[in-house]
């Protein structure tokens, strides 16, 4: 077998590891290197590689897997036994000189480091313990750290890569538990389940208020999983469902949704086509609402459907219940403003701090959202009321934002 260099194995490694969209950097606790030797710092925020923190920094993380070799033949994965693709693996010590050197020429703020399963899944889990183990105490790194869980390994390795990461996921990949069995024989649904629920345990014991002696930190930004969209038949409430289940029993920070990308000999139990990426985007946009605005998986869909891909589940809701419109925002209670097409739980926030010194006025929704056009048949305001607008037979069409308006 050919001997890679290190920027080939890099090219190899970071490629594939495009594929897991559970990477993320929010809720981590904050660290810094004053007052000793460390390397790095966390400062908070939220990224997938390159995204937007909520103060509008870039977050970047070295995404890595440490090997793309795989003893399991996952149906979805181009990573798989059975794949006929470029392999390549990282020593450890590689893994944490690219790590280091990335953090040190300010390219990357931390480590979102995955792996295929070589020799077995406690053999793997070992090597991205030792990954995490030789930054956090050899070189005391403390910038952010993300692993990816195998949840087939022993407990006391899925501890300690808990205690050394901040933030582990552990992906249960498809919605439904018989695609699970059927596109990924090897893996198995109750082992993902237990091993997520011993997260969701060691997570609130190191956050519970009131000890004498607090545990050590464990996975501080807590846990995510990733689902796959279009691998299998699952409707957009189906997958929901899950979602909505996964949030409630082990208290997911988040889910992440990914669009299955058809790859090279692939079987023929496998779709031809990727999904639009406009479905992915409307499930992060119902999972938000789920989230945040206290809306229940039964009201955005029902478990059979398929979110409207021409506008996003808030609006779709709305146009279905046009007798909670319009809404008076100067007596509305939060959640009620909640639910009205166009508004963001930021503004709403500001709109009812502001309604304690002054009666809103439409002008004041248009300072504060992002415009109005969307708003006004679902409004009241001092200076504005829609009358017959939130009935009118075209309102989606009126509402519904063309082409033009998505640039």
């Amino acid at each position: 077998m050919a001997v890679l260099d290190l920027k080939t194995k890099l090219a190899i490694l970071s490629d594939a590891a495009k594929y897991d969209a559970s990477c993320a950097s929010s809720g981590g606790a904050k660290r810094d290197s004053l007052g000793g030797r460390g390397v790095g710092s966390v400062d908070g925020g939220m990224g997938i590689c390159h995204a937007y923190a909520p103060d509008g920094r870039c977050i970047s993380l070295l995404k890595l897997l440490l090997t793309n070799f795989c003893v399991y033949d996952c149906a979805y994965c181009v990573n798989r036994v059975s794949s006929n693709t470029a392999r390549a693996r990282f020593a450890v010590d590689e893994v944490v000189d690219l790590t280091l050197g990335f953090y040190k020429r300010n390219y990357i703020e931390g480590l979102f480091l995955s792996s295929g399963i070589i020799r077995n899944a406690d053999y793997t889990m070992e090597e991205m313990v030792r990954v995490a183990r030789s930054l956090r105490e050899v070189h005391d790194f403390r910038g952010y750290i993300h692993l990816k869980v195998i949840p087939e390994a022993s407990p006391a390795l899925v501890n300690q890569a808990a205690l050394y990461a901040d933030r582990v996921s552990i992906n249960i990949e498809l919605p439904k538990d018989e695609s699970l069995a059927r596109l990924a024989p090897e893996k198995d649904i109750a082992g993902i389940k237990k091993a997520m629920g011993a997260m969701r345990l060691g997570v609130e014991a190191g956050r519970e208020k009131g000890r004498k002696a607090r545990p050590p930190k464990f996975a501080p930004a807590g846990q995510s999983t990733q689902l796959i969209v279009g691998a299998d038949e699952a409707s957009d409430g189906a997958i929901l469902k899950r979602s909505a289940g996964l949030y409630g029993a082990y208290h997911l920070k988040r889910v992440y949704y990914s669009a299955f990308s058809p790859i090279p000999d692939s079987t023929a139990r496998l779709p031809l086509a990727r999904p639009p990426l406009m479905r992915e985007h409307r499930l992060y946009q119902a999972d938000g609402l789920m989230r945040f605005y206290g809306f229940d998986r039964a009201e955005i869909v029902g478990e059979d459907e398929d979110l409207d891909l021409a506008i996003d589940p808030k609006l779709a809701w709305a146009l279905k219940h046009r007798g909670d419109f319009p809404l008076d925002l100067n007596t509305a209670e939060r959640e009620r403003m909640l639910r009205v097409p166009g508004l963001g739980v930021r503004s709403v926030e500001r709109m009812l701090g502001l309604r304690r010194f002054k009666a809103l006025t439409l002008e004041d929704v248009r300072r504060l959202t992002r415009g109005v056009a969307k708003l006004k048949p679902f409004i009241v305001t001092a200076d504005w009321s829609p009358g017959a607008l939130t009935d009118k037979a075209d309102l989606r069409e009126r509402v519904t934002p063309t082409q033009m308006d998505l640039f």
